[in-house]
């Protein structure tokens, strides 16, 4: 309904975000990293998820091209584009702090 709306009237999409209280799709799936990364680090070390037995196989042959965005590396991109030390990660409810987005 409201991208009919969009399409007929001609309204930017951050017009009706705005409008509707809805958060950018881009903050939503950095804040869902970054709450998985949260429950990740607060994992015993000798958990699967720590100690890299459910990271990639090394000697798979890649594509060509530029190498795959890792979800380790998202995760550092969005620490550092948020200021937002991993540290904090250990305390469940600073962390749910400093990861909130906040809706308009």
């Amino acid at each position: 309904m409201i991208l009919v709306y969009v399409i007929r009237k001609g309204i930017n999409m951050s017009v009706i975000r705005d409008r509707v209280g809805v958060a950018p799709i881009e903050e939503k799936l950095t804040q869902h990293r970054l709450r998985w990364f949260g429950h990740v680090q607060r994992r015993p070390p000798e958990a699967p998820v720590r100690n890299g037995i459910l990271e990639l196989v090394d000697n798979v042959k890649r594509g060509r091209g530029r190498p795959k965005l890792t979800w380790d590396e998202s995760v550092k991109r969005d620490l550092k584009d948020w200021n937002i030390s991993k540290e904090i990660a250990l305390d469940r409810s600073a962390w749910r702090l400093a990861i909130k987005v906040p809706e308009p």
